[in-house]
């Protein structure tokens, strides 16, 4: 039988119970893949890249869901402040894992702005692509509005994430 990858892009900015409600999802892959954007193709603000890999390593420890692993593939990948395409890093994972089937997971946001990704028609002749809404409707913008009104996350992220945005103050200012 043929191994199945899904990878899960997201800016993770930062990760919320919505990602939580999707992921919980994806138990009948054999990976999981978690990755961060590097630089958005929207020109989005984030958190800074590592601090975001961060949060995601601390979110799949609270999930504990054995086949989730954080990759940092975009950032290999990046020349200097470039969005990096869906298309690129499809064929990247191609070239990594030959002859598994990938799955690309997209949210609610990016599957109703999927034909503006670069080369979508050929995305979906290529790869799978699932979309996979959250049930649980906490987005990141959520967080961080919480934080800039001095309110708490803890009810809205998982406990290590909400620890340590608290700890260093992200998304405070």
């Amino acid at each position: 039988m043929t191994a199945s990858i899904a990878i899960f892009g997201s800016a993770f900015n930062p990760p919320s119970l919505g990602h939580k409600s999707v992921i919980e999802r994806l138990t009948h892959f054999d990976k999981v893949i978690l990755l961060p954007s590097y630089s958005h193709a929207w020109g989005k603000q984030m958190l800074d890249y590592d601090a975001r890999c961060n949060l995601v390593e601390a979110f799949i420890e609270d999930l504990a869901q054995d086949n989730l692993e954080l990759s940092t593939l975009e950032r290999d990948m990046a020349i200097g402040d470039e969005a990096i395409t869906t298309f690129a890093v499809l064929e990247a994972f191609e070239g990594i894992y030959p002859g598994v089937n990938l799955t690309f997971v997209v949210g609610p946001d990016n599957f109703l702005n999927f034909g503006k990704f670069y080369k979508a028609d050929e995305i979906t002749q290529r790869w799978q692509v699932l979309a996979c809404p959250e049930t649980v409707k906490v987005r990141s913008t959520q967080i961080r509005e919480h934080i800039v009104n001095s309110r708490e996350v803890s009810h809205l992220t998982t406990r290590k994430v909400a620890k340590m945005i608290g700890d260093n103050e992200w998304y405070a200012k």
